[in-house]
């Protein structure tokens, strides 16, 4: 089963090759999903600071550890430095009002946001932020030799960001969490990132539902008995990659992970060569 398999990052952790997302999760309704997701066998979550839901995150994983038995290091748990954050010092205040939030005594995998605030992502000729991003990585480093967390790495972040990172930080990323699903594979970043020894986790692997209003994606999906959600996370994970789907509804939660299936060849190609969605 799928939900049973790891990667192995860079450092010889591993992490479980699907995690639930919980972005748009309501901090009131967060411990209940995550209580769900384990439930139903998922020993990731991802969570960040921005979703303002780390304390629901973290109930919901207490609860689930008292209700099951299951030990706090079978649980992999991601959350993110927020993307406006440009400093150490902001960046030490976060890393510890984070851990009180979901209460735990080491988090998993912790990663920059962005490598520039929301508002400057898209804007041409805005502030690269190179010097303030090694800054941020330089405290995160710091937390993950001091043992608060188990792996380090960044979500957005380009080719020249990372290479940013990668000439002014000791440690190379774990992870670069970025946009990836059918009609979006970004493969010149991606092979960088596997030359680098960086895993890719694909966030919005259902391209936040658009997918679903792809006549030939749900066709597709029809083939092989699947929802459409389920047939991109296969898909993310057949280049790979670690899909992040989510849900609030626990039934959901459940179908999505069910993905012990196969796309064959000429269906995978077929999605490759969709673009633009």
């Amino acid at each position: 089963m799928v939900l049973e398999e790891f990667y192995k990052l860079n450092n010889g952790q591993r992490i479980p090759k699907i995690a639930l997302g919980t972005w748009q999760t309501p901090n009131d309704v967060a411990a209940q999903v995550v209580e769900a997701a384990i439930d139903a066998g998922y020993r990731h979550i991802d969570t960040a600071i921005a979703y303002e839901n780390e304390s629901g995150v973290g109930l919901g994983l207490k609860n689930a550890l008292k209700k099951t038995g299951i030990h706090r290091e079978s649980i992999f748990i991601t959350s993110k430095i927020p993307a406006e954050v440009k400093s150490r010092d902001a960046t030490i205040r976060c890393i510890q009002e984070s851990m009180e939030r979901l209460d735990c005594y080491h988090v998993d995998l912790m990663l920059v946001h962005a490598p520039r605030p929301w508002t400057e992502m898209d804007k041409p000729g805005a502030n690269r932020y190179y010097k303030e991003n090694v800054d941020v990585w330089n405290a995160l480093e710091e937390a993950y030799e001091a043992g608060k967390f188990r792996s380090i790495g960044v979500s957005n972040f380009s080719i020249d960001d990372l290479n940013n990172i990668l000439a002014g930080g000791r440690v190379v990323p774990a992870v670069n969490q970025i946009r990836v699903h059918i009609g979006h594979v970004p493969t010149d970043l991606i092979d960088f990132c596997e030359q680098n020894g960086i895993l890719v986790e694909a966030y919005s692997p259902n391209a936040t539902g658009r997918l679903m209003k792809i006549p030939e994606v749900c066709a597709m999906a029809e083939k092989y008995h699947v929802s459409v959600p389920q047939l991109a996370s296969r898909f993310v994970l057949q280049l790979g990659l670690l899909p992040l789907p989510k849900s609030v509804h626990e039934e959901r939660i459940r179908q999505n992970a069910k993905l012990d299936f196969e796309i064959n060849s000429t269906d995978m190609a077929v999605l490759l060569e969709m673009d633009g969605l």
